[in-house]
């Protein structure tokens, strides 16, 4: 089972938050995510331990959180995560929990991040979502200085330090 903590833009298209808030069994953990209006609308997911952003089509907004593992995959591959940490971690989202958002410091990454990917998108108006994941992986966060700094490259750490264990 994932979690994910939705803004108020977003709960209010996909439904209401739980009322028992149960830990996530997946390695990456909790997951953020916002809608965003721009052309077409998004659902931006952001990984609350790595910052991964990943960008999913908002429509239809009943069926985003359950269309998001499809879209974490492809980000998963393209950055080259080792297929075995990829299908273990799928097969542990086939539930999912919606909650509030609790992390402030997450919440400012995404806001850096939508501002981020409307100026990626502005260019193309039929963005692919898959590329604008992975351009925005590679930017710097602020969260991150004090170890890897870049959302890709936290990822490639916790997946290196979870197949150790």
């Amino acid at each position: 089972m994932f979690v994910v903590h939705g803004t108020k833009k977003l709960l209010d298209r996909v439904g209401r938050p739980g009322s028992d808030e149960l830990p996530p069994t997946t390695a990456l953990g909790n997951w953020y995510a916002t809608a965003v209006f721009w052309r077409p609308q998004a659902a931006l997911f952001v990984n609350e331990k790595t910052l991964l952003p990943v960008v999913v089509p908002l429509a239809p907004a009943a069926t985003v959180v359950n269309r998001f593992p499809t879209y974490l995959v492809g980000v998963l591959i393209r950055l080259g995560i080792d297929r075995s940490f990829v299908e273990a971690e799928v097969s542990e989202m086939s539930d999912h929990l919606l909650a509030k958002t609790q992390n402030r410091s997450v919440l400012g990454s995404m806001n850096d991040f939508v501002y981020l990917g409307k100026h990626y998108a502005a260019d193309d108006r039929t963005y692919d979502p898959l590329e604008l994941s992975l351009q925005l992986a590679d930017v710097p966060c602020g969260p991150l200085y004090g170890s890897h700094a870049f959302p890709a490259e936290e990822l490639r750490a916790l997946v290196s330090e979870v197949a150790g264990s």
